[in-house]
Protein backbone atom coordinates (compact mmCIF):
# COMPACT_ATOMS: atom_id res chain seq x y z
CA UNK A 1 0.00 0.00 0.00
CA UNK A 2 1.48 3.54 -1.10
CA UNK A 3 0.68 6.52 1.50
CA UNK A 4 -0.59 9.66 -0.96
CA UNK A 5 0.16 12.83 1.53
CA UNK A 6 -3.11 14.67 0.97
CA UNK A 7 -2.66 18.26 0.67
CA UNK A 8 -5.58 20.43 0.38
CA UNK A 9 -4.44 23.96 0.01
CA UNK A 10 -2.21 22.79 -2.69
CA UNK A 11 -5.36 21.73 -4.26
CA UNK A 12 -7.30 24.16 -3.52
CA UNK A 13 -4.11 26.56 -4.83
CA UNK A 14 -4.50 24.89 -8.39
CA UNK A 15 -8.28 25.27 -8.66
CA UNK A 16 -8.26 28.84 -7.91
CA UNK A 17 -5.68 29.86 -10.99
CA UNK A 18 -7.31 27.82 -12.85
CA UNK A 19 -10.40 29.69 -12.15
CA UNK A 20 -8.40 32.89 -12.93
CA UNK A 21 -7.23 31.32 -15.67
CA UNK A 22 -10.35 30.85 -16.90
CA UNK A 23 -12.07 34.00 -15.95
CA UNK A 24 -9.16 36.28 -18.05
CA UNK A 25 -9.92 34.04 -21.38
CA UNK A 26 -13.47 35.21 -21.11
CA UNK A 27 -12.94 38.63 -20.31
CA UNK A 28 -10.45 38.64 -23.03
CA UNK A 29 -12.51 36.85 -25.72
CA UNK A 30 -15.68 39.50 -25.46
CA UNK A 31 -15.35 41.79 -28.45
CA UNK A 32 -15.31 45.47 -27.11
CA UNK A 33 -17.17 46.76 -29.16
CA UNK A 34 -19.11 48.97 -26.43
CA UNK A 35 -17.95 52.06 -24.49
CA UNK A 36 -15.95 50.97 -21.34
CA UNK A 37 -17.02 53.90 -18.99
CA UNK A 38 -14.61 53.70 -16.31
CA UNK A 39 -11.18 52.15 -14.80
CA UNK A 40 -9.20 52.45 -12.19
CA UNK A 41 -6.01 53.34 -12.11
CA UNK A 42 -3.26 51.63 -10.22
CA UNK A 43 -1.59 52.88 -7.27
CA UNK A 44 1.44 52.23 -4.96
CA UNK A 45 1.36 53.66 -1.31
CA UNK A 46 4.76 53.91 0.32
CA UNK A 47 5.94 55.99 3.32
CA UNK A 48 9.47 57.18 4.68
CA UNK A 49 10.04 59.16 7.78
CA UNK A 50 8.87 62.20 6.71
CA UNK A 51 6.39 61.96 4.06
CA UNK A 52 3.87 59.62 2.58
CA UNK A 53 3.76 58.83 -1.35
CA UNK A 54 0.78 57.58 -3.72
CA UNK A 55 2.09 56.91 -7.22
CA UNK A 56 -0.88 56.66 -9.40
CA UNK A 57 -0.32 54.58 -13.07
CA UNK A 58 -2.32 56.91 -15.45
CA UNK A 59 -0.84 55.92 -18.92
CA UNK A 60 -2.68 57.86 -21.63
CA UNK A 61 -4.06 60.54 -19.47
CA UNK A 62 -3.05 64.18 -20.22
CA UNK A 63 -2.04 66.32 -16.95
CA UNK A 64 -5.13 68.63 -17.81
CA UNK A 65 -7.38 65.53 -17.34
CA UNK A 66 -6.43 64.92 -13.54
CA UNK A 67 -7.46 66.21 -10.75
CA UNK A 68 -6.85 65.71 -7.17
CA UNK A 69 -8.99 67.19 -3.99
CA UNK A 70 -9.25 66.89 -0.67
CA UNK A 71 -12.18 66.52 1.29
CA UNK A 72 -12.82 68.18 4.47
CA UNK A 73 -13.06 64.86 6.03
CA UNK A 74 -9.77 64.07 5.10
CA UNK A 75 -10.44 61.87 1.97
CA UNK A 76 -7.69 62.12 -0.80
CA UNK A 77 -10.09 61.93 -4.12
CA UNK A 78 -7.76 61.48 -8.04
CA UNK A 79 -10.45 61.66 -10.59
CA UNK A 80 -10.27 62.15 -14.37
CA UNK A 81 -10.51 60.78 -17.61
CA UNK A 82 -9.01 58.72 -20.31
CA UNK A 83 -9.54 59.52 -23.49
CA UNK A 84 -10.04 57.25 -26.47
CA UNK A 85 -8.17 58.04 -29.81
CA UNK A 86 -10.33 58.71 -32.81
CA UNK A 87 -11.18 56.10 -34.28
CA UNK A 88 -10.62 55.19 -38.06
CA UNK A 89 -13.52 53.91 -39.97
CA UNK A 90 -11.31 51.88 -42.52
CA UNK A 91 -9.31 49.59 -39.44
CA UNK A 92 -11.23 46.60 -38.06
CA UNK A 93 -9.88 45.66 -34.66
CA UNK A 94 -9.08 42.36 -34.44
CA UNK A 95 -8.52 43.17 -30.27
CA UNK A 96 -9.12 46.03 -28.20
CA UNK A 97 -7.74 45.46 -24.30
CA UNK A 98 -6.99 49.06 -23.27
CA UNK A 99 -8.89 50.77 -21.09
CA UNK A 100 -11.11 54.62 -21.37
CA UNK A 101 -13.46 56.84 -19.57
CA UNK A 102 -13.51 57.97 -16.53
CA UNK A 103 -11.98 57.32 -13.14
CA UNK A 104 -11.94 58.27 -9.17
CA UNK A 105 -9.83 57.02 -6.67
CA UNK A 106 -10.28 57.77 -3.05
CA UNK A 107 -7.93 57.49 0.21
CA UNK A 108 -8.66 58.10 3.81
CA UNK A 109 -5.90 59.83 5.03
CA UNK A 110 -4.38 59.45 8.57
CA UNK A 111 -4.28 62.34 11.05
CA UNK A 112 -0.22 62.70 10.55
CA UNK A 113 -0.75 64.18 7.67
CA UNK A 114 -0.46 67.61 6.97
CA UNK A 115 -3.10 68.23 4.51
CA UNK A 116 -1.85 71.90 3.98
CA UNK A 117 0.87 71.03 2.73
CA UNK A 118 0.30 68.57 0.37
CA UNK A 119 2.16 68.40 -3.09
CA UNK A 120 1.48 66.63 -6.47
CA UNK A 121 3.12 66.59 -9.75
CA UNK A 122 2.70 64.69 -13.06
CA UNK A 123 5.51 63.19 -14.48
CA UNK A 124 5.92 60.49 -17.72
CA UNK A 125 2.13 58.95 -17.05
CA UNK A 126 2.69 58.75 -13.11
CA UNK A 127 1.43 61.01 -10.68
CA UNK A 128 3.04 61.27 -7.24
CA UNK A 129 1.55 62.73 -4.66
CA UNK A 130 3.42 63.88 -1.34
CA UNK A 131 1.76 64.07 1.65
CA UNK A 132 4.15 64.87 4.48
CA UNK A 133 3.93 63.86 7.67
CA UNK A 134 3.78 65.86 11.15
CA UNK A 135 3.84 64.75 14.71
CA UNK A 136 0.43 63.89 16.19
CA UNK A 137 -0.68 66.46 18.63
CA UNK A 138 -0.31 65.18 22.40
CA UNK A 139 -3.33 65.26 24.35
CA UNK A 140 -3.63 67.85 26.39
CA UNK A 141 -3.14 66.69 30.21
CA UNK A 142 -3.93 69.26 33.14
CA UNK A 143 -2.80 68.38 36.81
CA UNK A 144 -5.85 68.18 39.50
CA UNK A 145 -4.62 69.36 42.80
CA UNK A 146 -5.40 66.47 45.82
CA UNK A 147 -6.44 67.56 48.74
Amino acid sequence: MTLVRFEPLRTFESMLRRFDELFDDMVRSVPFRFDVSSFSPRVDIVEDENNVYIHAELPGVAKEDVKVTISEDRVLTIRGEKKQERKVETQNFLRMERLFGSFCRSFALPENVAVAKVDAKFENGILTITLPKVEPSKPKETEIAIQ
